[in-house]
């Protein structure tokens, strides 16, 4: 069976090396004696006229190995010997005495560097597999194995036929031989070296057969080497049976390996847990989680039952295939069967709970580890939870795990300290991030970098960055070297509260100090000059960026970029464009994006096309910024059917638009008086799942006011209202406004007390809005009445209010409303008697 393996196999044939060892006749030295021995020790190796062969073997015999080779005539006489000496030396001493040859071929390797020939290298391996040191003759072999190479099989196997096929031992060397060959995974070789075992009558063991045999596991010829192990009557294993089975599985055969178990129902190898537990397996990796469940099934009707092991794996597959019910089902049945849930168990069932984001649930796991005393959780599956439930934004409920491990005994690490700083962090929470910190060190936790970046990041990020500083000064009295982030940290929290002239003089420290420069410094303190207007700063601090040979990056000129903008200095910036090519960088989506900003607010259009045609060329994805940027222009031009189409295009490109992007169209077309099209894009953005913001409902409920009809803008807030959507006091003023505009009185002091009914506090200015607007509409009586409720609520008018009111009753005739309103003056403290 195995000859039609290799009948279309080539394999290329080096010449021998070595012809068959010829025996060697011992003959005695003249001087025999140790003590001659050792006074020959002493002797110039040019007096020495003995032959190195005899002499080292005489020298073996009457010495010993370790006295022998310990002394200079040893080493003198292995440098004379050639390649075939050194054959003869190692062939006689196998014969002689079989643990020197062992000890004498290590030594010439590892101290010599001599290279053995095939033939003493096959030597040591039959004295070796005689004395049944498998583990040495396999390094032997391996090493014999790596040099020669894929191909060798041939010519090794004719040396071992034609020397050595009378040896003690041969079958084993061949058997390791074949495989070794197996397992560097040089099949053809193994293939032709149980051919040639095969010819003699020589039997392979199961291990080398197994080997095989998961070599080829997906492959047909697994069938032919499976064949061949049964006529050969070599004993099987339940490995055999088990790597055909994950063959067949791993070829998705699984009805195959199901009819391979039954037919070896009852034979020494049976079906077996090991079998089971690789086809469940098998189909757990491949998603297959109810061809799992089947064969799990199976083995129960077997009378097979199933080991921890077998749990494990269904209870994996189901988690990753989404069923976390069933999943902790098995686990309740694991229990019922009297199987314990271990650590693996435990661990897979966390992992579930986090990748399916179902963390409600795992306090009960949880739990049940602490209860449980031959399983504690580890620092892994806690780790495991608490990311979990930190990454499903609910921290409470990881400080809750994090107290219940603590009160159980469980040491927590500083990895999961870390964790969870980062999420308070995250969240705002950095006083409580603080007391972790201090719990981190009453628990003899040293914070490490990670910890300490973390929280100066977050005191940053909330302003307090003097907290930061000092947080940082314990990080170096710790001896805890500072990295580029939190250095960066602090610089931006400076810039950001403002503190340019602080954070100047800390950027000064860092770059004056060893530290190496950083690009990334320089971009902070760039952007903050930027930010608070001071251009010729930002540009003198760039031309120092470069005087240091520190390459700028993108952020250095989109900084730049956006500060020549802010300043109304739009050629400058469109100059750096050109800069960022000649520096071999390409510029961002970012870059463009502010500079078309520019152009628009310049109403340059043109220029604005220019850039979006040479982002499009270059490649460079348009992003949602993009997007609104040209719908601003297009909308400035009054293009509204483009904007339109470009909403669209975004929509098919997938990428969302946001509310700054719908609002801006939509905010156009109410300028346009197409209301029914503003509010086709409200009805666009819900289709979407897009929330329209307070923003939205303020543009079109004044675009109704303005453009269309007031009524209808009633009937918007008033279905609003209904709905209960959170609108802000702009859309009340408004309606206000134009109800006061329009003369209805009536109409706009209810939408006045809807106002101050939501809360929202009601200032000078906007009764100073809504007099004016009476006034002018010779509505006195009407904003005598606002001007009461004004005094009512506590709030004093002030001048410009009574001025605004004497002459609308001085112009109506109103007298005696006139000295009224000089008496609430005077009451006021704005007039004396």
């Amino acid at each position: 069976m195995l000859n039609k393996w290799t009948r279309s196999l080539r394999f290329p044939i080096k010449p021998p090396i070595l012809t068959s060892l010829s025996s060697l006749i011992f003959s005695k030295l003249s001087v025999s004696s140790a003590s001659n021995l050792a006074a020959a020790a002493t002797t110039p190796i040019a007096q020495i006229s003995t032959d190195p062969v005899h002499a080292i073997l005489s020298g073996f015999r009457d010495l010993g190995f370790r006295q022998f080779v310990s002394g200079h005539y040893f080493k003198d006489l292995v440098l004379m010997l050639n390649q075939a000496q050194m054959d003869d030396v190692i062939q006689s001493l196998s014969v002689e005495n079989a643990d020197f040859v062992v000890d004498f071929y290590h030594l010439l390797r590892n101290e010599f560097g001599f290279q053995h020939s095939r033939g003493s290298r096959f030597v040591v391996s039959h004295v070796l597999a005689r004395k049944r040191r498998f583990k040495d003759l396999r390094l032997v072999l391996n090493q014999m194995l790596q040099e020669e190479g894929t191909g060798s099989a041939p010519l090794l196997c004719k040396l071992l036929f034609s020397s050595f096929k009378s040896w003690d031992s041969s079958n084993v060397v061949w058997d390791m031989l074949a495989f070794i060959y197996s397992r560097f995974g040089m099949v053809h070789d193994a293939l032709f070296v149980l051919v040639k075992m095969k010819e003699q009558n020589l039997r392979p063991s199961i291990q080398t057969y197994n080997s095989l045999l998961y070599n080829l596991r997906h492959t047909d010829i697994i069938w032919d080497v499976y064949n061949d192990i049964k006529d050969s009557g070599a004993p099987q294993s339940a490995r055999t049976s088990s790597i055909i089975v994950d063959g067949l599985c791993g070829q998705s055969r699984f009805q195959d390996a199901f009819f391979f178990l039954r037919q070896n129902d009852g034979k020494e190898f049976a079906p077996s847990v090991v079998s089971f537990n690789t086809i469940i397996s098998r189909s757990c990796k491949l998603g297959l989680a109810d061809v799992a469940k089947s064969f799990f099934c199976m083995m129960l009707k077997y009378g097979i039952l199933p080991d921890t092991y077998s749990y494990n794996i269904l209870i994996h597959g189901l988690i990753v295939a989404g069923s976390m019910e069933e999943a902790l089902e098995l686990t309740n049945d694991m229990e019922k069967q009297g199987l314990q849930p271990d650590m693996v168990t435990y661990k897979i069932i966390a992992k579930g709970f986090h990748l399916l984001s179902l963390m409600s649930g795992a306090r009960e796991i949880i739990q049940k580890m602490l209860t449980d005393e031959k399983v504690k959780p580890d620092l892994v599956t806690c780790t495991i939870l608490i990311c979990g439930h930190c990454q499903m934004g609910n921290i409470e409920e990881a400080l809750r795990l994090r107290r219940d491990l603590l009160s159980s005994g469980v040491q927590l690490n500083v990895i999961l300290y870390s964790v969870l700083l980062s999420s308070l962090c995250k969240r705002g929470l950095v006083d409580e991030a603080l007391q972790l910190l201090y719990e981190m060190e009453a628990n003899s936790l040293q914070p490490d970098l990670v910890t300490y970046s973390i929280l100066i990041h977050g005191l940053c990020k909330q302003g307090k960055v003097q907290q930061a500083i000092q947080l940082y000064k314990e990080m170096c009295f710790n001896r805890i070297l500072p990295n580029s982030f939190a250095h960066s940290s602090i610089l931006k929290g400076l810039c950001e509260k403002g503190m340019l002239s602080e954070a100047r003089m800390y950027f000064d420290s860092l770059i004056t100090s060893n530290l190496k420069p950083d690009v990334i410094l320089y971009n902070i303190m760039i952007d903050g000059y930027v930010k608070h207007g001071d251009i010729e700063e930002a540009v003198r601090l760039y031309k120092k960026l470069r005087d240091k040979a520190i390459t700028p990056s993108v952020v250095t000129f989109n900084s730049l970029i956006y500060g020549f903008c802010k300043n109304r200095k739009v050629v400058e910036a469109r100059r750096l464009l050109d800069t960022i090519k000649l520096h071999g960088l390409e510029p961002s989506a970012v870059t463009y994006t502010t500079l078309m900003n520019a152009y628009c607010e310049e109403g340059n259009i043109n220029k604005l096309h220019e850039l979006l045609l040479e982002m499009n060329l270059k490649g460079i994805e348009p992003t949602l910024v993009t997007y609104t940027v040209v719908i601003k222009g297009l909308c400035k031009q009054r293009k509204l059917e483009e904007s339109v189409w470009l909403l669209e295009d975004m929509h098919a490109k997938g990428l969302a638009p946001d509310q700054i992007t719908y609002n801006t169209i939509i905010q156009c077309f109410c300028k346009a008086k197409d209301m029914r099209k503003a509010f086709e894009l409200l009805d666009d953005m819900l289709i979407h799942n897009l929330e329209p913001t307070p923003a939205t409902y303020n543009v079109l409920i004044d675009g109704l006011c303005r453009y269309g009809d007031v009524k209808d803008a009633d009937c918007v807030l008033v279905s609003l209202q209904e709905r209960n959507i959170n609108l802000t006091k702009v859309a009340y003023t408004t309606m206000i406004k134009a109800h006061c505009v329009r003369g209805d009185v009536q109409r706009a002091v209810k939408v006045f007390h809807q106002m101050v009914e939501k809360g929202f506090e009601v200032s000078i200015k906007d009764y100073s809005a809504v007099i004016n607007r009476l006034c002018k509409r010779c509505l006195t009586n009407e904003a005598k009445y606002y001007l009461c409720i004004m005094l009512s609520d506590g709030v004093t008018p002030d001048q410009e209010i009574f001025e605004m009111m004497l002459n609308a009753f001085h112009r109506d005739g109103h007298v005696h409303s006139v000295f009224e309103l000089f008496a609430v003056m005077i009451k006021v403290g704005l007039l004396h008697d």
